[in-house]
């Protein structure tokens, strides 16, 4: 073989082993990347989830990706979204949300769904979100329930920064309950195109499990 050929092949065999590494660095950091679980607190009238919604974490290796937190039973945020709940229960969730709106593609995802009653937001009780507010949805397809997060205004003051928020910077409050059966574990998300940077807005922090989306586990 020519030197020139040499050179050649040496240029394919480093390509793919270029491709390699970035399908290994993609494997590692993104499909085999397992947070901690948080548990349910559980209390009167059913067991308590509380999440907030951030719109930079601020920190880590992704400082500027949209995530979701989860506060453990000790009181401490902790960046994950895996989430163990009891089977058979009613699970009372709280989320403080502090992005601002993105609004959704379909309206029809703007009705709460699969919920026990209706969701609150900032305490009033809200039937359906107008399609422009949302920042962001909580989704358990599987179990049906399709929530949506009311955004904070574009120009509310003392906006949170890095997370973890404090209730005293802007933010709305969504409650609402749902019920789990069987034990089992399901996929939830958050369905809005929030990725800024990303095609379409659905890659990075949207298929990334301790950001916007995560396990719910029924025990």
């Amino acid at each position: 073989m020519r030197s020139g050929g040499w050179w050649r092949a040496i240029a394919v065999l480093a390509g793919f082993g270029a491709a390699a590494g970035l399908i290994a660095f993609y494997v590692g950091s993104y499909l085999m990347v397992r947070p901690p679980a948080v548990a349910a607190v559980a209390g009167t009238g059913g067991s308590r989830l509380t999440l907030q919604t951030v719109a930079s974490l601020g920190r880590g290796p992704h400082p500027d990706w949209v995530s979701y937190l989860a506060r453990a039973p000790d009181g401490e945020w902790r960046h994950t979204t895996v989430l163990k709940v009891p089977a058979h229960s009613l699970i009372r969730v709280t989320i403080y949300q502090y992005d601002t709106a993105t609004g959704l593609r379909n309206p029809y995802w703007g009705g709460p769904r699969g919920i026990v009653g209706e969701m609150s937001v900032n305490g009033r009780r809200v039937p359906t979100l107008d399609p422009d507010l949302a920042s962001h949805t909580f989704a358990i397809p599987e179990l049906g329930v399709s929530v949506p997060l009311e955004g904070v205004a574009d120009d509310a003051k003392n906006q949170c920064s890095v997370a973890p928020c404090s209730l005293a910077e802007a933010h709305t409050t969504v409650r609402f309950a749902f019920r789990t059966g069987a034990p089992g574990t399901f996929r939830w998300q958050c369905f809005v195109p929030c990725a800024a940077g990303f095609v379409l807005g659905f890659g990075g922090p949207m298929q990334s499990l301790g950001y916007m989306d995560g396990y719910l586990r029924v025990v």
